[in-house]
């Protein structure tokens, strides 16, 4: 029996299965790679064209990456309080999750928004919400990130009008909201327009703030959640980069100048356990988007050719068995974010995959990335692993892959018609049913779930999150309260002139809905005004 079989003979792993010798997006990996396996060193130098080893020369040396932990729940009191303990331990960012209702543009005293209210996030209805929700805190002094797609033109406008009331000059706002919309009619599910005024939208968004933020980064284009749904890496980032040029595309269809709108582009991803397949990624990745600017558009400028990214680590890849497998497993993911040269991280708590985190586990994971940057000394270097023969390889190999898929979706018709006919849609379901397969065959094995199993475990994880079970009703109530206290005529004048103006295509819609915002409009009544016009998004049906 060979070495690798007799290590997956141990007990837990059938000896029958034997081990995968790919990466999970198919790329066999030599035994051992030498320079015959790939074509090129490392090309230039950190902070050079085409940036594979980095978009700083510095690195990490000059400033480490944010720090910034998911969280929201329940009240914008209970969140604005986990924030300020997230800060207090060392965080240097905000990561604002929101509650379904206001991702899908319901009030929370909407039927069809009473179920979820605050669950999955905060619930932020109007300005308001989010006065509380940041109390105490100077947002010129932050960087806030918000994961929001259907509303997010919405949450920007409140946010900036959240500054205003701050005193906080706008120009000195920074942070990110994701804004990714196409991902979402592939992936996550929050859409509510139709893809073509949604894209609208967000050009609005994108163009308002290169004038009115400049700081602040008004779109995350989101890999992260195609990749939780069950595509490779290798289509992780292709479907990125085409939702990209996608973008791109539309912004200059609308008079958007490249060279300006690129330098606030922004990327997001998740990073997975297979270590070198996801540090190539964001090498092969930050190299080919550079590239695909210069060629396509003729950009020049090299600050627009950057690929900025921030990564979650832990998604998918977290389990409910064993949960405490978590903590390894994050680390691992950080330290691969890290060595990939992201710009902001967030770690995941071990017990994510069956609750919202408590304090204590939500600092534990702080704390992964912060015992990373202090104690483990990999930030000393800028893309440590660059050299190495496995690393180039994967790097060369994956670029190559990528540009394939994107090849595909290009000769289909481009991303919007491919999302619009169902095609990708079917084709990220393909992928997952494969990888369940595999798992469940235990090709792919995962520790705790379909090898070492312990008889009786459940998944416990010791303390037990426990929701205020009137936090609901409080938000109904407050949110019933500032209604009846606002000036309802001035509510209802805003959104008469959001109406009017989403009328013509040619309008930018973000200083009316700032305005909205100011007036104390609602999101529900934002986006009922908007889906008059525009309707909803209708899910294609693929046979």
């Amino acid at each position: 029996m060979s070495v690798a079989n007799k290590l997956f003979a141990a007990p837990g792993i059938e000896a029958a299965s034997p081990p995968n010798l790919a990466t999970p997006s198919g790329i066999e990996v030599p035994l051992v790679a030498t320079a015959a396996d790939h074509d090129t060193v490392s090309e230039g130098m950190p902070g050079q064209f085409p940036f594979t080893r980095g978009i700083f020369a510095d690195g990490y040396r000059g400033r480490l990456w944010t720090m910034r932990q998911y969280s929201g729940f329940g009240t914008a009191e209970e969140s604005n309080q986990r924030y300020k303990f997230l800060l207090a331990g060392g965080q240097t960012g905000l990561s604002v999750a929101l509650d379904l209702p206001t991702q899908c543009g319901y009030d929370p005293t909407d039927p069809m928004a009473r179920p979820e209210v605050g669950k999955v996030g905060v619930s932020l209805s109007n300005l308001g919400d989010m006065e509380v929700l940041f109390d105490g805190i100077d947002l010129a002094g932050i960087s806030t990130s918000f994961t929001i797609n259907g509303t997010a033109a919405i949450i920007y406008a409140m946010y900036v009008a959240c500054a205003d009331k701050q005193g906080v000059p706008r120009s000195k706002l920074t942070g990110t909201i994701q804004n990714d919309i196409l991902k979402e009619y592939v992936a996550r599910g929050t859409w509510i327009f139709p893809v073509r005024p949604s894209m609208r939208l967000i050009a609005d968004s994108i163009l308002y703030a290169n004038d009115v933020t400049p700081r602040f980064n008004p779109i995350s284009i989101a890999g992260a959640h195609v990749r939780d749904a069950g595509c490779t890496a290798v289509e992780e980032i292709a479907y990125t980069l085409a939702n990209g040029l996608a973008y791109v595309d539309e912004l200059i269809a609308r008079g958007g100048n490249v060279e300006k709108f690129a330098r606030r582009l922004s990327f997001f991803f998740y990073v997975h356990m297979d270590f070198f397949e996801e540090v190539c990624k964001f090498r092969s990745a930050r190299r080919l988007w550079a590239r695909l600017l210069k060629q396509r558009y003729g950009v020049t400028d090299e600050k627009a050719l950057l690929f900025r990214f921030g990564v979650v680590c832990g998604g998918s890849s977290l389990t409910a068995a064993q949960p405490y497998n978590n903590v390894v497993r994050v680390a691992v993911e950080t330290m691969a974010a890290v060595m990939g040269g992201a710009q902001s991280i967030f770690t995941a708590a071990f017990d994510e995959a069956t609750q919202i985190p408590t304090e204590f586990s939500a600092g534990l994971a702080l704390r992964t990335q912060q015992v990373i940057a202090c104690e483990s000394g990999i930030s000393r270097s800028v893309d440590p692993l660059g050299g190495s023969h496995l690393v180039e390889f994967l790097t060369d190999r994956m670029e190559a892959e990528i540009e394939k898929v994107m090849g595909e979706i290009d000769g289909y018709g481009g991303v919007i018609k491919a999302i619009e006919d169902g095609w990708l849609q079917a084709r990220l379901a393909e992928r997952a049913l494969e990888r369940k397969i595999d798992v469940d065959e235990k090709r792919t094995v995962i520790v705790g779930v379909n090898a070492f199993q312990q008889t009786g475990e459940g998944a416990a994880t010791g303390e037990v999150f426990q929701m205020d079970p009137e936090a609901a009703r409080r938000v109904r109530e407050r949110f019933a309260a500032m209604m009846d206290r606002r000036d309802n005529p001035a509510a209802e004048r805003s959104l008469a002139r959001l109406d009017a103006a989403a009328a013509n295509d040619r309008e930018n819609l973000m200083p009316y809905l700032v305005d909205c915002c100011h007036a104390y409009a609602s999101v529900g009544e934002m986006t009922a005004c908007l889906k008059k016009r525009w309707g909803d998004f209708q899910e294609p049906i693929r046979l």
